[in-house]
């Protein structure tokens, strides 16, 4: 019986400065494969489709289960998670039990809004600057008692939650128009973000500083309100939500600070 094969072809680059180029691959088919473990039978036989000799596609990966957010590729020209990306559908196989289409071709890669690592691993520092930028975290150093928590109602529980969600993979920025390198926008996770902080009981004595930030270059009133990263997004954050919520805080902020600078 003929050994059933997926062709797999995977834009690759050598280092930040290299080349890109495309290299195919065939690799036997098994159901149920994600694209996590594909690449992992490129690495176990790494020959391209011609014959000739290769070496394992470099990427991000850690997790496995769409919780670290470090896998996110294109995929079939989609940004998605490589983690939770399914084989058999991306071939077609929409229900379960049903055949894939093997004569199809699954393409891989990487970002197209980051600076290339190697192959499909990019560097997406610019989140995380962003992220300090807002001071996205809790200002509590932990030298002293605190005493008690401040109690939160269940109502802001249940709003803050899915915000805390974020896995930080980027998707948002990829797909968003409006982040490149002419706007400098933050894109919608670290607004995501600042909301989560800001309401915070902890969080929020920097509200006003997070506020700040966003009113200026590169911040909210960049959103052309797209709504590409509330579709993308792979954990369903409300982010359409959180930006105009802190599109209007950032406004209130603005008026306040006129009227008492």
């Amino acid at each position: 019986m003929t050994e059933r094969t997926i062709k797999v072809e995977v834009k690759r680059q050598s280092g930040p400065d290299a080349k890109a180029f495309t290299e195919t691959f065939e690799i036997p088919y098994r159901p149920n494969m994600n694209i996590t473990s594909l690449l992992g039978e490129i690495a176990l036989n790494p020959r391209a489709i011609n014959g000739a000799e290769s070496t394992p596609i470099t990427y991000d990966s850690n997790c496995l289960e769409e919780i670290c957010g470090s896998c996110a590729m294109l995929i079939n020209g989609k940004a998605m998670m490589a983690c939770s990306a399914l084989v058999d559908k991306l071939l077609g196989a929409v229900e379960h039990g049903q055949k894939p289409d093997l004569s199809k071709t699954i393409t891989l890669a990487p970002l197209s809004k980051f600076p290339v690592v190697r192959d499909l691993a990019v560097d997406r520092s610019v989140l995380f600057e962003n992220l300090k930028a807002v001071k996205a975290w809790v200002p509590i150093d932990g030298t002293y008692d605190l005493g008690a928590a401040p109690r939160q109602h269940p109502q802001i529980q249940e709003e803050r939650y899915p915000l805390s969600n974020c896995i930080s993979c980027t998707i948002c920025m990829e797909v968003c128009p409006q982040f490149n390198d002419v706007t400098g926008f933050v894109g919608a996770a670290t607004i995501a973000q600042t909301k989560l902080f800001n309401m915070d009981p902890a969080g929020s004595v920097l509200k006003e500083e997070r506020l700040r930030a966003l009113a200026g270059d590169g911040g909210i009133q960049e959103c052309g309100f797209a709504q590409n990263c509330v579709q993308a997004c792979p954990k369903q954050l409300p982010l359409t939500e959180a930006i105009s919520d802190i599109g209007r805080d950032v406004f209130i902020q603005q008026v306040k600070d006129f009227f008492t600078h």
